[in-house]
């Protein structure tokens, strides 16, 4: 009885093709293991005053590129101005785990892009694990991603979260009001310096979320930089409530400021 058993459960676990045996198998989940990769390289942005509580003020979310040394944010996520008289810093904050007190780097602004909201620091210590940048170019609607960053930071704590999300659309960074009242100077400085297509995502992003890496779940290539602040104020200026859509700027445009640092 135990032997026919064990031949009915093999005959179950495998298909045989041409006397050769295919085993049925789940496929790998990689999607785990591209997110303990990437984790390391996201930090959270922000300043750092050593006389305040807490000394370090979150401000959003950034990650690794290039040697390691540079970190790529959203310019809206930079402080407008830093405190000098009481010693604040521009600085970056990466968490050692839970009960651990994060690690606090600090940064300088390397060069800044305002029309697609990009920002790249210094770093002063330590140098990184950089992220890869992909090819926004070849993204497609339907396909889904990841995001890693620090969604309401200051409040929930400085613990990397990731979310999933799928591409929804490839849309216009600004579009034409059909009523003149809602044109704010920041969409029409957009549409006369020309619209760029972004990504519309399905996922749900929180304040904090800005600067996150958008990275495949198998590869680990990045091909978009989550924007919270920018992209909306030029989308849903007429919207009395804003949407839950998130947006991504494509990678492509950090990869153009990184050129210019070559």
């Amino acid at each position: 009885m135990a032997a026919r058993l064990n031949r009915i459960l093999t005959c179950c676990a495998c298909v045989l093709i041409g006397g050769s045996a295919i085993f049925a198998t789940a496929a790998p989940a990689l999607g785990p293991d591209t997110i303990q990769r990437a984790k390391p390289s996201v930090v959270a942005v922000g300043t750092f005053q050593r006389t305040r509580s807490p000394a370090f003020r979150f401000h959003g979310t950034g990650f690794a590129v290039g040697d390691g040394s540079l970190v790529a944010t959203n310019a809206h996520v930079l402080p407008s101005v830093l405190d000098a008289e009481h010693q604040e810093t521009l600085a970056i904050a990466i968490p050692s785990g839970a009960g651990s007190e994060a690690k606090v780097q600090e940064a300088k602004v390397l060069a800044v892009n305002r029309a697609y909201d990009m920002a790249l620091l210094r770093l002063s210590g330590a140098r990184l694990q950089p992220l890869v940048l992909g090819d926004s170019s070849r993204v497609r609607e339907g396909s889904n991603y990841l995001f890693t960053g620090y969604p309401l930071g200051s409040v929930l704590g400085l613990f990397p979260v990731t979310h999933r999300a799928m591409i929804s659309a490839l849309a216009p960074i600004a579009i034409p009001s059909p009523d003149a009242r809602h044109l704010d100077p920041a969409t029409l400085r957009r549409l006369s310096t020309g619209a760029y297509s972004i990504f519309q995502l399905d996922g749900v992003a929180y304040p904090g979320n800005s600067g996150s890496p958008l990275y495949d779940p198998d590869s680990g290539e990045v091909i978009g930089v989550i924007n919270m602040v920018f992209v909306k104020g030029t989308k849903e200026a007429a919207l009395s409530q804003p949407s839950g859509i998130t947006y991504a700027i494509p990678i492509q445009a950090l990869k153009d400021l990184l050129a210019t640092m070559e």
